[in-house]
């Protein structure tokens, strides 16, 4: 039985969560044409705030603030825009306790797991992109002598960014987007995720302590219509967007009308191949405790677990015993692994997938499966083996704490299971042999391949994340994520 501490998270909820509203042109707007979202606490299930949320008179309230402070911003030196990015990074970093805070309260993350590292992520990526501000280059064209026309490049923003942020970690992904695009001389108009505002207004607070001026961040929380306006507003110039393949579609077609550029983060269902030669006392509990971090609310968690033959039983039975004593409860308990899901229609959609699987009989459940009473939007980490790689199992990304086991024999079976999906973000690695690593890595079909226990994806600003297939388009990280908020314009002068 999950047991919640209510008043503590109401006092909680009371202390530690920003004032809902809207940010634009750095004034803090509550009264709006989108009406009010009541905000449930995924672990209480309680009403904690009522959000004003955004209509398409917001958005262009936002968007015209966004295209006068770009005057300024766009055309500021880029050592002034790196003196004032690095402050503000160190805001961020000054407040990590407040990012930590706000997390369980805001979308059910455990304040002892992911919860307290987003802080410390979200500084070192605005941190990171500070540095890249004055250090934005064009080339000059290699055909250039003295007797020749001069050919050269010119690196300019794009104006106006509209950033589409998702809801399992805001913070980060508000990290992944927004530094970039000032770094570039851009402005940004955010649209959090209604039931996920709160990183997003300490975000913008910051920025605004740090000297960031005015209309640079604007913050329109909104339904799917302040969405769509966004997009299809003539004042932005270009949207990032991480979230569904579903909603991407729509949005690639609003885009398309004006062939508005576009970026897309999107879902994963990453194969993790575990060989036999690897050291299985270290390496399985990573595979299984990763694979339920955040509550398997990740795009690139590794809920497929592809195992060798020859230690498969071994696998299995091992990463039963990980998965057993996660601690399941009140994400405001340091002790607790796997809080709950985002919502109601959430925790319905993964128990549905689990009962679903059960009685088709498309994996053998070997742990977890159960129905959690309780208020909140808890469900119990689940466990299959022997899952068929055709099922909804192996191909859905069930966004739970649910992990797939599938056997393999050699490793092209191992490669034609990982690549069998639509979805193309991340794929893992568990082995020591190295020449196999640079055998199976351009094999793998993935944005990012991951080899034996490491750093998580996604947490280092200098490495580029995204996917292909179903999982997107477009860089975050790196000079790559720099890039993708940056126009190249080229110039040819002639001989007079």
């Amino acid at each position: 039985m999950v047991t919640v501490d209510v008043k503590l998270h109401q006092d909680r909820a009371e202390h530690d969560l920003p004032q809902p509203r809207l940010v634009i042109g750095g004034k803090d707007i509550t009264d709006t044409s989108g009406g009010l979202y009541e905000h449930r606490n995924p672990a209480t299930g309680l009403v904690q705030a009522l959000i004003p949320l955004a209509g398409a008179a917001e958005v262009d309230r936002a968007v015209a603030a966004a295209r006068r402070a770009f005057e300024v911003w766009g055309t500021m030196r880029p050592a002034e825009r790196r003196r004032l990015l690095t402050r503000f990074a160190q805001l961020l970093r000054d407040h990590i306790a407040d990012f930590a805070a706000i997390c369980p309260l805001e979308n059910g993350v455990c304040i002892g797991g992911w919860a307290s590292s987003v802080g410390p992520h979200v500084a070192e990526w605005t941190e990171y992109y500070a540095g890249w501000a004055d250090k934005i280059e064009g080339m000059v064209g290699a055909a250039y002598s003295p007797h020749e026309n001069v050919e050269y490049t010119i690196a300019e923003p794009y104006g106006v960014i509209g950033h589409i942020i998702t809801w399992n970690s805001p913070a980060l992904s508000l990290a992944m987007k927004v530094p970039p695009s000032l770094a570039a001389g851009n402005t940004v108009v955010i649209k959090p995720a209604e039931s996920t505002p709160f990183s997003a207004l300490l975000f913008a607070d910051l920025a605004r302590e740090a000297g960031i001026p005015d209309g640079v961040i604007n913050v329109v929380t909104g339904l799917g219509d302040a969405g769509a306006a966004l997009v299809t507003h003539p004042g932005v110039d270009k949207i990032s967007f991480t979230g569904g393949p579903a909603t991407a579609r729509r949005i690639m077609a609003d885009a398309a009308l004006s062939l508005k550029p576009v970026v897309f983060e999107l879902g994963g269902k990453s194969a993790n191949l575990l060989f036999a030669d690897t050291d299985l006392d270290t390496v399985v509990p990573y595979c299984a405790a990763f694979a339920m971090s955040n509550t398997g609310q990740g795009c690139a968690l590794p809920t497929r677990l592809l195992v060798e033959r020859p230690v498969y039983d071994e696998v299995v039975a091992r990463v039963t015993g990980v998965v057993a004593h996660l601690p399941v409860g009140d994400p405001l308990d340091p002790t607790t692994y796997i809080g709950p899901l985002i919502n109601e229609a959430a925790r319905d959609r993964v128990q549905g997938v689990i009962d679903k699987a059960v009685e088709g009989g498309t994996g053998r459940l070997v742990f977890g499966g159960e129905r959690i009473d309780s208020d909140g939007y808890f469900v119990s980490p689940t466990v299959f083996a022997d899952v068929d790689n055709r099922s909804d199992l192996a191909q859905q990304e069930i966004f739970g704490p649910v992990l797939a086991i599938t056997p393999f024999d050699t490793e092209d079976e191992a490669v034609a299971l990982a690549n069998d999906s639509e979805y193309g973000l991340s794929a893992y690695i568990q082995t020591r042999d190295i020449a196999r690593v640079n055998r199976l890595v351009p094999r793998l079909k993935a944005g990012t391949v991951y080899v034996n226990p490491g750093p998580n994806p996604i947490t280092s600003p200098a490495t580029p994340f995204g996917g292909v297939g179903l999982s997107g388009f477009g860089r975050e990280g790196g000079k790559a994520g720099l890039e993708e908020f940056i126009n190249v314009k080229g110039v040819g002068i002639g001989r007079v």
